[in-house]
């Protein structure tokens, strides 16, 4: 079988999962963030899994005793979560009734994450080591929510599900065993699946930089925020072409770049 027949069947394959899959899970907002996506599962499978998933990380940290730990800075992030909640029907209609939940673990980690159907978990360290005020906190909760608005992971195991689908079929046509497809998933997922690509991550900016805008916490604290999270690394941080993340000042950029459309917002809702 040639290379050429090959890749023509993995074209053919992934065309075909296109067609059924194209779609776009949040109007555009001020910010403009609206692209077509690429998806191959439904919403409710996703948010179902990540449920039990959200619930054994909460069932491991209360085990280690980790599992909101300071009460004042439980409701301090709860507070900003319910500012933030509403302003999540600008993008898309359903978000606002979501099951959302917000908890804390305990740890040095500097990490925070918005799980599908809004399953919200913030580390200590984040708030702690960087001493994060309330509005730099909104700036991290609305970048994380609009992962979730976006279902960039609902995308990424769309991508994953074509990718090993024609890899699949890639085998078969060259007669290899199933050790050999095993071995270029296990490489796509090590490389591909498990990071939210640069442009997740430049989207997630924009979102979450207006939904905390509507919400009254002053945009200008993204600024600040990924001043800390620069000084933070130390100059460690790999070059933006070798990281699936936009380089640290990069975000800046962008922020400054966005301000005069979420400033009018913030303004609005401070009224």
């Amino acid at each position: 079988m040639s290379i050429f027949r090959l890749l023509a069947a993995i074209s053919i394959s992934l065309w075909l999962a296109a067609l059924s899959g194209c779609a776009t899970t949040t109007t555009g907002g001020a910010v403009g963030a609206n692209r077509s996506q690429f998806m191959l599962i439904s919403s409710e499978q996703l948010e179902q899994t990540a449920a039990q998933g959200y619930t054994k990380m909460k069932a491991e940290a209360t085990e280690k005793g980790a599992l909101n730990q300071d009460s004042k800075m439980l409701q301090r992030v709860q507070a900003i979560a319910r500012r933030i909640e509403p302003q999540t029907g600008v993008f898309r209609r359903d978000a606002p009734g979501w099951k959302w939940e917000v908890n804390i673990i305990g740890s040095d980690q500097l990490n925070a994450f918005c799980m599908p159907g809004g399953k919200i978990m913030f580390y200590s360290g984040l708030i702690n080591r960087l001493r994060l005020t309330d509005e730099e906190i909104a700036v991290v909760m609305g970048h994380e929510i609009a992962h979730a608005l976006r279902e960039h992971s609902r995308e990424q195991v769309s991508q994953a599900i074509a990718a090993q689908a024609a890899m699949g079929v890639g085998s078969a046509m060259l007669g290899l065993g199933q050790n050999a497809t095993q071995l270029a998933n296990i490489g796509y997922e090590a490389l591909i699946a498990t990071h939210f690509s640069r442009t997740d991550e430049a989207e997630a900016d924009r979102i979450g930089l207006e939904l905390t805008a509507r919400a009254g916490y002053n945009p200008r604290a993204g600024i600040t925020l990924w001043q800390k999270m620069m000084s933070a690394s130390g100059g460690a941080q790999p070059p933006e072409f070798l990281s699936s993340h936009p380089a640290d000042s990069t975000r800046v950029q962008q922020i400054e770049s966005l301000l005069p459309v979420v400033m009018p917002l913030y303004q609005a809702a401070r009224r």
